[in-house]
């Protein structure tokens, strides 16, 4: 029997995927646009509609990145509010770990959970820098070899609190209508080298008990920490190849923590692109990303991993013949893929030498190797493609995001879904009713 896939929708933000030159480009602040691709999602058969995060704006040789995505509205609001106007799709929402506290964070997920009866996820992550911790009152930011320890601390919490409550827990008798005094429920104790607190929580057992949780770190410690508590793991793997050894790797590490293969689904984000034939769709990709990756935007990827200024320098000429400059990246704040590139002069060079190979410019070589998983082609180009990564363990699925908002998925759900329905390696109606029953996890 195929493995049935697993599909999600990302709402573009905090990030260069949108073509905001589309004439069908729309706000990624007016509700109606989450709504519009929430409901597109649910209306497809999705497991879930998923928002990132941004905690600080990002800024760029001093100034603001109006590149990308600027702003993005409370995780929690949204997320709440799409509840209201959905009935089965899983609401699946980032927050950190490092600048947040287990108590608020806890009540906030259970609360959601209750509104949603039952379909809520927390994408639980960490933050790497100092830029984004000044807007918080810790301030600062956590050495890396202490924002997984935190992690892990805050999510253990996390986790008392949820369970905190039994199945049933009432704090008043039905009958006689008397407050329990002496009810254990909701009491939390927790003493370690992140957390000293004590109280009850005030949020009752849940409709999943704990929300599904996800984790996006693609590090060996971010690997290990999804294999010993997360329901399911993002990847940024493009290749089939190199998304098959990812998928070993991490589901391997899952037996030493108890747990079995399909206790962790595996998620790699997606872009894509369709025509009505597959030469038509490589054009119109093609189109996509230099809209994206325009020669202004071109430049300022390149400074994100030179640390250096280069607007002088033309985006259709060859890359800079000076370095990178080493050390703290001053000229880019607020992104993660700034510390991708641990080694900035390696990847400079690795870079130089696939330019060299392909005689390509600045553009042309931003445009390559911040190229995401992209599936391009027909229709039923598409639904092969993506059932030959899911039947041959390269993944369980895909986060798919569009390049238009909020209308960019529909085409994906009115042409590629009823493909995949077709193959029986895709529901048809969702036969459960909480995000744990649409990925197959286990209720704790």
């Amino acid at each position: 029997m195929p493995k049935q896939i697993h599909l999600a929708a990302h709402f573009p933000g905090v990030n260069n995927t949108t073509v905001w030159s589309d004439p069908e480009a729309g706000s990624h602040i007016d509700f109606s646009s989450f709504v519009h691709l929430a409901q597109t999602a649910e209306r497809a058969k999705f497991d879930f509609f998923f928002l990132a995060e941004g905690l600080r704006l990002r800024e760029q040789g001093g100034k603001i990145y109006d590149l990308d995505v600027v702003g993005r509205p409370d995780t929690f609001t949204v997320l709440a509010a799409l509840a209201a106007v959905t009935e089965r799709l899983g609401l699946t929402g980032t927050i950190n770990s490092t600048f947040n506290e287990p108590v608020e964070v806890a009540r906030q997920f259970a609360s959601l959970d209750h509104l949603s009866a039952g379909r809520a996820g927390w994408n639980v992550v960490t933050s790497w820098d100092a830029f984004t911790g000044e807007n918080f009152r810790r301030g600062g930011y956590l050495p890396e070899d202490q924002r997984y320890v935190r992690a892990k601390r805050f999510l253990e919490t996390a986790a008392e609190l949820f369970d905190s409550w039994r199945d049933g827990d009432v704090l008043a008798d039905k009958e006689s209508g008397e407050f329990l005094r002496d009810a254990t429920a909701g009491a939390f104790e927790r003493h370690d080298e992140q957390f000293d607190i004590r109280g009850r929580f005030t949020v009752p057992r849940s409709p999943q008990g704990r929300p599904v949780i996800l984790q996006a770190g693609d590090s060996d410690e971010g690997r290990e920490f999804a294999a010993a508590t997360a329901d399911a793991i993002f990847t940024r793997h493009g290749t089939k190849e190199a998304g098959q050894a990812f998928y070993s790797d991490v589901k391997g590490r899952l037996a030493k923590y108890g747990r079995k293969n399909s206790d962790l689904v595996v998620l790699p984000a997606a872009t894509f692109v369709l025509g009505d034939t597959d030469a038509e769709a490589q054009e119109l990709a093609d189109v996509v990303r230099h809209q994206q990756v325009s020669g202004q935007t071109a430049i300022k990827f390149l400074e994100q991993l030179w640390n250096r200024d280069l607007s002088a320098y033309d985006p259709d000429g060859p890359l800079p013949e000076v370095d990178p400059l080493v050390g703290e990246n001053t000229i880019a704040r607020g992104r993660a893929s700034v510390r991708q590139h641990r080694d900035p002069l390696a990847t400079a060079k690795q870079w130089r030498e696939l330019a060299e190979a392909k005689k390509l410019s600045i553009r042309e070589l931003m445009i390559e190797v911040t190229a995401r998983q992209n599936f391009i082609g027909s229709p039923e180009t598409v639904a092969d493609t993506i059932d030959d990564y899911v039947q041959s363990d390269a993944s369980d699925g895909f986060i798919l995001v569009p390049h238009v908002t909020p209308g960019g998925l529909d085409p994906f759900a009115d042409k590629v879904v009823p493909l995949l329905q077709e193959r029986g390696v895709f529901r048809s109606d969702y036969t459960g009713d909480t995000l744990r029953d649409h990925l197959g996890i286990a209720r704790p």
